[in-house]
This record gives structure tokens, C-alpha cells and sequence, in this order.
């Protein structure tokens, strides 16, 4: 009995003995663990290279900052598809090709593809056919303006040129030096890694507010940053005598009808249309003035939470540059705040956007139908007086639409805001249309004006009077001369640039 009571206590303490053995090693690795993790997260930043202010080139910020530079160009990958949209490639045109029609007479009805990301800016606004030859549209080639959100070249040669002397010209007089994609420049400045506002419209935006950058918390700078680009803007024409001077019109508010209050009020246009004679009004990507808007911005979430979220490698901590949709990667994107499960996130954005659409869609239809019914009422010699209200409605309506359609999420980032902004554009769209079916039927026509064959984008770009042959041709002639030109250029320039090894 007492040999078994040794035997079982010989045991008991050999266990012991290897499980304290083996709490050790674990504890062990645990400490080596943290004494690594700290030394990562305490390294002191030693720069490989020197970056001289004002750098375009990427790759050299990347021989500095590997983890967010790595980070960034994985915003090449175009595979992410959500419900609407997304990273890749779409042809908007062939998926609504009511879209023709609303910018019949402008650059947008040839072509309009769902960007790609910041890698693909330059690559994309080159290819479109809204940058063609000296012959591609009535206007001739686009403004050297045209280049202002799409590169770290265009700080670089605002700082040689001057503001101003960057503005002037034409789009295809400095396509060999726009050829770093949006980077590092774009958002930092070289020797702090502060970030700053490239983009002078931006800042001369805040100034006639009374505001200086500088006010402005980290916080805050995290969505200006993107706010350089992602706004709304028009080219200011009279300010230095024609040259198409990047502006904001943020000077009576970020509301949609604060900016179109200011527009109506310097008497602004982007276009006329080609069959209403509406003098139009595009909006580029209001996405910084609705997200103002919405929840987000009034709990402090800037852009980069969402759409570029913190990640960490070892003790390392930093920022995701891969910028994508929040929907990508939902975990450090929206659970960082919201506890639900992903799918159940997901679900709720796409009720919203479902909604949004919806109504968005239907506001088309209706513009879609006022602008073909204002041309029967030209047809039938209606007079300028007589059409100016109407005009006037259409605009008011269209821009409605267009602020909504182009805030790129803004369905998600201010569904409340952009759902009062569509209803009130359905309205005055009705508004239009009575007062056409009034002056038809004073002119003799009371029938239904028919609503056009419209349902794809060949079909639709022929109903407008476009021949895409013809531009896709110059297009093409413009690439092929023009283009080969470019690359050599720059890569002239480049052998004369030397990267400077810091000791």
C-alpha cells in the first residue's frame, strides 16, 4: 500500500515537474515575443534615401516607408465587385444607358468607366475618349487643368511653373509629365510625414471661409486629404483671363442648393445641352461636402478610418494605403466600431444604397423625358422666353440628380441627405414636365411625346446624334502620335534625376 502511495506520488511530482518545464518554455517565448514586439514597435526611423521636397516618384518614398508603399501598390489588384460598383473596370454607359441622354452634348456621354483606383488614375484619364485629339470635341483639347487631381507630378509642377502658368494650356502639353500615379507627395510633406493639402483649391477654398490649414487637427487632416479631389469644383475662367483656374464653390456652403445658388449667381455652365438647350451643370465628385453630411463625419470618423484602416505587422502600427471600399475588409474597416457580423453590415449598407438607387433611378426617367420633351417644343417653335423656367427646372433637377449619382457613396456616407436631395430633384423634374405639357398644348400638340429607344448605349449614343467610329478613331491617332512622344519625354527627364543615399 505504501509503495503504490510512493509509486503515485513519484508520478505526481515527475507531472509537475513537466508541466512546470513546459510553462517555462511557453513564458519564455511569450517574453522573447513582447521584448521583439516592443524593439519593433521603439525602432527608430532611419531613412535610406533622402526625399527632396516636392518628389513625385513613389518608388523612392517606398525605399523610406516599405510597409505602407508595399501597401499601396496592392491598390493594383481591380477584382473587388460589390453590389454597386466597386474597384474594377465598368462601363457605366452600357449599364445605364439613360446616362447618355442626361450628357447629351457633353464629354461624358461618349465615355464614362467606373475608376479603377488611384494606381490607374493617369492610365485611365489618358485612355478615355473625354481626352481625344485637337479635334474630339467643338471645344478643342481639354485644359491642362484636367491633370490637377491625377499625380504627385502635378505639386511638382505647380511648384516650378506657378499655380496660374499649371492651369494655363492645353491637356496634351504636359502629358509627359504627369506619369507617377497619386502617391506619397500627393498627401505628405517630405521631411515630417505630416500630412498636408497639395492642391492650392482647396485651401484657397478654405481661406475666402476665413480658415486656415493650419486650424485644422490630424484628425481632421485625415479626410482633407482627400478632400483635395474628391470634391466638387469648375474652372474659373475669368479669373486670369480664360485660363481655367481649378476653384471650389463651397463660397455660400456645401449644401447642393448652396452650390448651385452660386453657380446660378456668376451665371456658370458646363455645357449646353444638345437637346433640351439647357445650360447644364456636371457635378464632378462631391463625396468630402456629403460626407460632411452624414454620421460619420459627426462622430469624427474621417475618411482614412474606413478607407484606409490601421493595420499592424509585428509591434508595427500604420496605415493601410491599399484605399479600397470598406466592404473589402470589414473587420479593421467597420467592426473596429460596430460589433454586428459582417454579412449583417453588409446587408445594411446595400438597404441603403437598394433605396437610394431606386428613387435615383426613377428621377432619370423623368429627366430623361423632360429633356426630350424640350426639344419637341423647340421643334414646334417655341421661343427663348417661353422656355426659360422650364430650362431652368431641368437644370435645377439634373443637378440634383448628378450631385447625388456622383458623390460616390454617398447613398452609404449620407443616405438621409442624399434622399432629400433626390426627392426634391423629382419634383422640380415634375415641375418641369407640367409646364412642357402647358406649352405643347398651347402650340397644337397634345399627344404623349414618346420616350426614346434608349436601351442600350449604342442605341442611345445614335439617338444623340454621336458617331463613336469617328471618335474612336481619333482617339486612337491621337495615342499613337501623341502618346510614344510622351514616354520619351519622360524618360529623358528621369536620367536626370539621381536619388541621393542618406548616410
Amino acid at each position: 500500500m505504501e509503495t503504490n502511495q510512493s509509486t503515485r506520488k513519484a508520478w505526481k511530482n515527475w507531472l509537475l515537474f513537466i508541466v512546470t518545464i513546459i510553462a517555462v518554455f511557453f513564458l519564455g517565448l511569450l517574453a522573447s515575443s513582447i521584448t521583439q514586439r516592443k524593439a519593433e514597435a521603439e525602432h527608430v526611423y532611419k531613412p535610406q534615401v533622402e526625399i527632396s521636397e516636392f518628389e513625385p516618384r513613389n518608388e523612392v518614398w517606398g525605399e523610406n516607408f516599405q510597409r505602407q508603399f508595399q501597401s499601396y501598390y496592392q491598390t493594383q489588384d481591380t477584382s473587388f465587385r460589390s453590389k454597386y460598383n466597386g474597384n474594377a473596370m465598368i462601363d457605366m454607359l452600357e449599364v445605364d444607358p439613360r446616362l447618355v441622354v442626361l450628357w447629351a452634348g457633353y464629354g461624358f456621354s461618349k465615355d464614362y468607366n467606373q475608376g479603377r483606383g488611384h494606381f490607374y488614375a493617369i492610365k485611365d484619364v489618358v485612355n478615355t475618349l473625354r481626352t481625344g485629339g485637337p479635334t474630339s470635341s467643338e471645344d478643342g483639347p481639354m485644359p491642362t487643368t484636367c491633370w490637377a487631381c491625377k499625380g504627385p507630378d502635378v505639386p511638382r509642377l505647380m511648384k516650378e511653373k506657378g499655380v496660374a502658368e499649371f492651369y494655363k494650356g492645353k491637356w496634351s502639353s504636359i502629358g509627359h509629365e504627369i506619369v507617377n500615379p497619386i502617391g506619397c507627395a500627393d498627401c505628405h510633406e517630405t521631411k515630417s510625414m505630416n500630412l498636408r493639402v497639395s492642391r492650392p483649391a482647396l485651401i484657397e477654398a478654405f481661406e475666402r471661409q476665413g480658415k486656415k490649414m493650419e486650424s485644422f487637427t490630424h484628425q481632421e487632416m485625415r479626410s482633407l486629404v482627400c478632400a483635395q479631389c474628391h470634391v466638387e469644383y469648375y474652372f474659373d475662367t475669368k479669373k486670369f483671363g480664360g485660363v481655367a483656374y481649378l476653384t471650389l464653390p463651397w463660397d455660400k456652403g456645401f449644401a447642393v442648393e448652396d452650390i448651385e445658388k452660386y453657380y446660378d449667381e456668376i451665371g456658370f455652365s458646363d455645357w449646353t445641352h444638345a437637346l433640351s438647350k439647357a445650360p447644364m451643370l456636371k457635378a464632378q465628385h462631391p463625396g468630402y461636402e456629403v460626407y460632411m453630411t452624414g454620421i460619420h463625419a459627426e462622430r469624427g470618423v474621417s475618411c482614412a478610418d474606413c478607407h484606409m484602416p490601421y493595420k499592424s505587422e509585428g509591434g508595427q502600427k500604420f496605415t493601410n494605403h491599399q484605399m479600397t471600399s470598406p466592404l473589402k475588409n470589414i473587420a479593421n474597416s467597420c467592426q473596429v466600431c460596430h460589433r454586428e457580423e459582417a454579412n449583417e453590415l453588409m446587408k445594411n449598407v446595400y438597404d441603403r444604397q437598394d433605396k437610394i438607387i431606386q428613387n435615383r433611378d426613377a428621377l432619370e426617367v423623368l429627366i430623361v423625358r423632360a429633356h426630350v420633351e424640350a426639344k419637341k417644343a423647340w421643334d414646334l417653335g417655341a421661343s427663348e422666353e417661353e422656355m426659360k423656367a422650364i430650362l431652368q427646372d431641368i437644370r435645377h433637377a439634373q443637378w440634383r440628380w448628378d450631385y447625388a449619382a456622383a458623390s460616390h457613396g454617398g447613398s452609404f456616407h449620407a443616405p438621409v441627405e442624399i434622399g432629400r436631395v433626390i426627392s426634391t430633384g423629382i419634383e422640380i423634374a415634375q415641375e418641369a414636365r407640367i409646364k412642357l405639357t402647358r406649352l405643347l398644348a398651347k402650340k397644337g400638340f397634345n399627344d404623349e411625346v414618346p420616350y426614346p429607344d434608349i436601351s442600350t448605349k449604342a442605341k442611345a449614343q445614335a439617338f444623340i446624334g454621336l458617331d463613336m467610329k469617328k471618335l474612336q478613331e481619333e482617339k486612337d491617332a491621337f495615342l499613337k502620335n501623341l502618346y510614344p512622344t510622351w514616354v520619351q519625354k519622360a524618360q529623358e527627364r528621369e536620367k536626370g534625376w539621381i536619388v541621393k543615399r542618406a548616410n
